[in-house]
């Protein structure tokens, strides 16, 4: 059909976390542990690292990440409520840092219009 545009692809940030300690855990390959701040989160969401205001993880066109475990004291969660601690990891990715920033995110299409 002419006029028609193909839909625009959105990043929409879902959850912004401040990694605020870093703890090893003992479980196969697994990264490592980290205390949180989540605004909010849904497990099943992509997500990338940002360390000094820089995407560390994943690098490169069309690659994703996604967490390995989301846990809220010794329990796995699906969401963690705005400002409450929790614990994560982030599956194939163990090099996480105090400061660094966890955001999660969507992609929406947007329809675009003459």
């Amino acid at each position: 059909m002419e006029g028609m545009l193909e839909p625009k692809i959105q990043e929409k940030v879902v959850a912004n976390v401040e990694v605020r300690n870093v703890f090893k855990i003992r479980q196969g390959n697994r990264c490592r542990l980290l205390c949180a701040r989540w605004e909010r989160s849904t497990a099943n969401s992509k997500i990338r690292l940002v360390r000094d205001g820089i995407v560390i993880y994943p690098t490169g066109e069309g690659a994703t990440a996604e967490l390995a475990s989301l846990k809220r004291f010794k329990d796995d969660v699906k969401e963690v409520p705005s400002s409450m601690e929790c614990g994560l990891t982030i599956k194939n990715y163990n090099d996480l840092r105090v400061g660094d920033v966890v955001e999660a995110y969507e992609e929406e299409e947007v329809k675009r219009t003459l």
